[in-house]
């Protein structure tokens, strides 16, 4: 079996692509940007989450406050930008999934490029990140974050 693609199919059906937006005093516009992807299992098949973290290098898997489910996940925009992004690249989602993949892969370049830090780019990021996963829960709206 191809563990790969078993890992992106996995991913397309339990994984999410989020950019979260805090507000802050040590950021220079004010605002924390917050990427990170993850994926959720049960305890009694964490295996597949072991799988993930083997893969990728990277990541830690914790409980999820939310639920009684393990989430392995990653923050580290160099991790995302070396390791998860070009994973999904070679091994793409067969679903919607991918836009959304796609939209989240901009954000995370932009970000190494250091381009959250001008008005522009920071603005470029929040357009994106809105347009990603429209059904979610957000806790800023896209006018209060905007500069």
């Amino acid at each position: 079996m191809d563990v790969k693609s078993y890992l992106s199919g996995y991913a397309d059906g339990e994984g999410c692509f989020c950019v979260s937006f805090n507000k802050s005093r040590r950021h220079i516009l004010g605002w924390e940007i917050r990427p990170s992807f993850s994926v959720s299992q049960n305890r009694d098949r964490a295996q597949v989450l072991e799988m993930f973290q083997e893969h990728f290098g990277c990541g830690t898997i914790r409980p999820d406050r939310s639920d009684q489910t393990l989430k392995y996940e990653v923050r580290s925009v160099d991790d995302l930008v070396e390791r998860v992004i070009p994973h999904f690249e070679k091994y793409p989602f067969l679903s919607d999934k991918e836009q959304d993949f796609k939209k989240f892969a901009t954000i995370c370049r932009l970000m190494c490029e250091g381009r959250h830090r001008t008005r522009e780019g920071f603005n470029q990021i929040v357009d994106l990140a809105f347009a990603m996963n429209p059904s979610g829960a957000r806790k800023y709206a896209k006018g209060e974050i905007k500069l």
